[in-house]
């Protein structure tokens, strides 16, 4: 099976861990006795609200959050907390903060336009998003209900290292669909996380919202119960059939990350990961160019463009014909991305770097 998979640099869905597939592969059929499969089986059964509660808490515990966070399962995926974050805590007479760095930071704000009052702290879109705004002395105010930041930029490839720490107690909002659980850091700053799983945590299918419990409190219990965070709170994100087969593939990934030894490992081994390929960038001479400042880049989706556009095309077409896939850039933007998320091996990369190299001697 090994050697037939490709090296699979896909922005989402993406690459799982090979021993995780192959862990549902054996219970694909018939799960845990059960004499059916996790697809099959009620969402209401112990057996599935067993792997429900256990994925859960387990999330927090590799998130190393502290008590005072409730996780919750969702559809959707990122598009749709755009608008149920200002739905749930857009109140009158107060306004979404919002920091532009890439676009699917600017669909947030404009999807909260459509709800309430939206305004800009801070935007590098006037810098095609190549850097990322400053995350201190933003201009917050008094009335605002939340700051929100799109942590990792998916398309563009640039990724905070810093964070707001917004006055008058206003809540940290963070969409971490391209980044929680790569890289090690204090999440207790945020006061509700949103990430689709089809990047680091599972397959397409749920979105899970980390959210404090005084947020919780004050969200809105006005709008429609589907829409509602406490309505997915107090049903223990049983109010409507979830997605089970997907939830429990997020329970296998998040045990293969305890085994590599935690998120900090995981860290460790993406930052060797991304410097290797931007490496293969940056010793080019001009072949290859990054498009993010060094100081702003992604350890996740690496970005880049060729010394002519012409090249980009059969950069691609070669790299299908060596095994690698997924390495077209967005096609917002063009260019050439890997995403290099937690499940891509060091391998992978390597090979990239290889293939760079070598796609660089054939037509520099």
């Amino acid at each position: 099976m090994n050697e037939q998979r490709k090296h699979n640099f896909n922005p989402g869905p993406a690459a799982l861990p090979l021993e995780v597939l192959e862990e549902a592969q054996e219970a694909f059929v018939e799960y845990g006795g059960l004499g059916m499969s996790m697809m099959e089986v009620s969402h209401r059964s112990k057996a599935y609200e067993q792997v429900h509660e256990e994925t859960q808490s387990l999330l927090l515990e590799v998130l190393g959050l502290p008590s005072g966070y409730r996780v919750l399962f969702m559809g959707g995926g990122a598009s749709a907390q755009f608008a149920l974050v200002p739905m749930n805590l857009l109140t009158e007479g107060k306004s979404g903060v919002y920091l532009l760095s890439g676009s699917f930071a600017e669909k947030a704000y404009l999807e909260a336009l459509t709800v309430g009052d939206a305004v800009v702290a801070a935007s590098t879109k006037e810098q095609g998003w190549r850097v990322l705004p400053k995350t201190d002395g933003l201009p917050i105010p008094p009335n605002a209900a939340y700051v929100h930041m799109t942590t990792n930029n998916t398309i563009e490839g640039s990724q905070f290292r810093t964070f707001p720490e917004p006055a008058y107690d206003v809540p940290l909002i963070g969409d971490m669909t391209s980044d929680l659980l790569c890289r090690d850091i204090d999440l207790s700053r945020f006061a509700l996380i949103y990430a689709g799983a089809q990047k680091n945590l599972g397959p397409a299918g749920v979105t899970a919202v980390i959210i404090r419990d005084d947020l919780l409190e004050r969200a809105s219990k006005t709008i429609p119960a589907i829409f509602r965070y406490a309505t997915f709170a107090d049903s223990g994100s049983l109010y409507n059939t979830p997605p089970v087969h997907s939830i429990y593939m997020v329970n296998l990934v998040l045990k293969w990350v305890q085994r590599q030894g935690g998120v900090a490992a995981l860290e460790r081994r993406n930052a060797r990961k991304a410097q290797r390929i931007y490496e293969a960038i940056d010793v080019s001479g001009g072949f290859y160019q990054g498009i993010i400042e060094k100081d702003c880049r992604s350890i996740m989706n690496i970005t880049w463009r060729m010394v002519s556009d012409a090249l980009t095309p059969l950069f691609v077409e070669q790299s299908e014909r060596y095994g690698f896939d997924g390495l077209a850039g967005h096609r917002s933007v063009g260019g050439l991305r890997a995403s290099a998320y937690n499940a891509v091996t060091e391998e992978s990369c390597r090979a990239l770097a290889d293939f760079m190299t070598d796609f660089q001697k054939r037509y520099g």
